[in-house]
């Protein structure tokens, strides 16, 4: 557990950082370019590049290069230093490739991932598309130095990067609020505009990746470009990775259905201001918030050392590092969860309404986030559970079971639009989401605990989050009685959103600690344990 928290810790403060920076530049972005017409083409063009990476080596780097660096460490001659450049050789030349390609077929793109976009939103889409897709070749070069990172131990640079980033892309926000006259209007807005948002955006992920190659660099990596590529365990990366390369290619059709829907959703409101794929994007980002900042960082310090007890079959070892980071995961997400389901529109009032976005805007956003809030707790062990199979190497298993969650989501996504009225379209492909995370973790769970002999110790899991669940909610009937007395009171504003916040969230947030302290829950003593002495030093 200490090493978790210890690893984990570095790497929440950087990602705690880099979340809160990355929702006020999605603040100041919203505010400026709102969350109709041109919020929906930018965000779709952000998307597509990092759909395409995902495709190519996102997925594979997760579940497959982790792992075969750490086997190269052990056993090549020069601890693995040549196999990470060929690595970093593959993906730097594919990647390029892929970016150039993508800029020339971006109508083709787009074209798929949209559904009845008239000319103008079609055309700024394509544009901003265009300025975009060539930061995928940085996210490449930025993921396998993360890599590389990682299975050294080494998870702070990872983890504090977007924050360059996401000041590059604020200064943009900003900027674009000061010369441009077309604010959120997508048939008023300009060339130079629509240059300014993407280049801009682009300039952030270069710059992200930059820290990550000089940070890679500290750690003793240097990068000589090789092409003898028949040493660099392709094939064997190609076994590994062709289920996960599966698994990735379904989510990402799960993904293209879900933006087809919610910018159908737009579409069928017509002039009506409904929520559509921004506010659905806005919303999801808000919703990976503390997935984000205690999950992310408890996997990946997991997969590495779960990784190497795999290799020993050491599975009382793997079945410790899973309960522990379950566990320690679920003391925050738990919480979160419901506070979530109960201050969604306030926080997205405070953050969004602002600007081009109206108060009507946010809460729309707001009411989505509310849905997602019951996906937080499947989601986030869902994805722990995809750890446990990576690690022993089984890319396969993953696979399967998200052709099942995707066929969920997107049947009961589809059938959502065609009853739904367009106001509701987008809570019901949360909804969806949900539904499909709550089997898929099920069924994952069942499978998982059949590959670490003894199991993955479910009493232990269930027990501690039966007790989380009991401690929160009381934190989350605290904040709704808050939210539901300044509405009364002082109707609904940023103002106002922000008193339900402080008075909801700090009040709740308060006796859950409380309580969990007194049911003895000790993933969060061993938190606050952890902070206090960090504070104290």
């Amino acid at each position: 557990m200490s090493r978790v928290l210890r690893a984990s810790a570095i790497m929440a403060a950087g990602t705690m950082v880099s979340r809160v920076t990355g929702f006020f530049r999605t603040a100041v972005l919203a505010s400026a370019i709102g969350v109709a017409a041109l919020g929906d083409a930018y965000n779709v063009a952000y998307m597509i590049p990092m759909m395409l990476f995902d495709f190519l080596i996102g997925g594979v780097l997760s579940s497959v290069v982790v792992p075969m660096i750490v086997k190269a460490q052990k056993t090549d001659p020069d601890g693995g230093r040549a196999y990470e450049q060929r690595l970093m050789t593959v993906a730097t030349l594919a990647l390029l490739t892929i970016a150039v390609l993508g800029v020339i077929f971006a109508p083709v793109l787009v074209s798929v991932m949209t559904t009845n976009l008239d000319e103008v939103e079609f055309q700024v889409t394509v544009t901003l598309t265009r300025y975009i897709l060539p930061q995928i070749a940085f996210f490449g070069i930025g993921a396998v130095a993360g890599a590389i990172l990682n299975t050294r131990d080494r998870f702070a640079a990872p983890m504090w990067a977007p924050v360059l980033n996401n000041i590059v892309v604020i200064a943009v926000g900003l900027m674009y609020h000061v010369v441009s006259h077309a604010g959120g209007d997508v048939k008023a807005v300009t060339s130079s505009d629509l240059a300014l948002l993407g280049i801009g955006t682009t300039a952030g992920i270069v710059a992200q990746g930059i820290i990550l190659v000089i940070a890679v660099h500290r750690v003793g990596f240097r990068f000589v470009p090789r092409f003898d590529l028949r040493n660099a365990r392709l094939g064997e990366m190609g076994k590994m990775g062709a289920w996960t390369l599966g698994f990735v290619v379904v989510n990402q059709i799960g993904l293209i259905i879900t933006t087809n829907l919610a910018t159908g959703a737009t579409a069928k409101a017509g002039s009506e201001h409904v929520a559509g794929f921004t506010s659905y994007t806005l919303s999801y980002q808000f919703f990976q918030l503390p997935y984000g900042i205690i999950a992310v960082s408890v996997i990946t310090a997991m997969l590495p050392r779960m990784s190497r007890y795999a290799h020993e079959g050491q599975f009382d070892a793997i079945r410790q590092e899973f309960t522990s980071g379950v566990r320690l995961v679920s003391a925050v997400i738990v919480p979160a969860g419901l506070m979530l389901m109960v201050l969604g529109p306030a926080i997205a009032v405070l953050i969004f309404a602002h600007g081009n976005t109206s108060v009507d805007d946010a809460v729309n956003i707001g009411n989505v986030l509310q849905v997602f809030g019951l996906a937080l707790v499947p989601f986030s062990i869902y994805q722990l559970l995809l750890r446990v199979f990576y690690s022993f190497g089984d890319t396969r298993t993953p696979a399967l079971i998200a052709v099942g969650n995707v066929v969920l989501n997107a049947t009961s996504g589809f059938l959502l639009y065609l009853v739904l009225p367009p106001h509701l379209i987008v809570m019901g492909l949360a909804l969806a989401f949900t539904l499909a995370y709550v089997l898929g973790g099920a069924v994952a769970w069942r499978l998982a605990a059949t590959k670490v002999e003894g199991g993955l110790g479910g009493r232990a899991v269930a027990s501690g989050l039966s007790r989380m669940y009991i401690a929160s909610i009381p934190a989350a009937a605290i904040a709704l009685a808050a939210l539901w007395g300044t509405k009364q009171i002082a109707g609904v504003t940023p103002l106002s959103s922000a008193i339900m916040l402080i008075a909801g969230g700090g009040a709740g947030g308060l006796i859950y600690l409380v309580a969990s302290h007194r049911m003895r829950i000790t993933e969060i003593t061993s938190i606050i344990g952890l902070v206090a002495g960090r504070v104290g030093r």
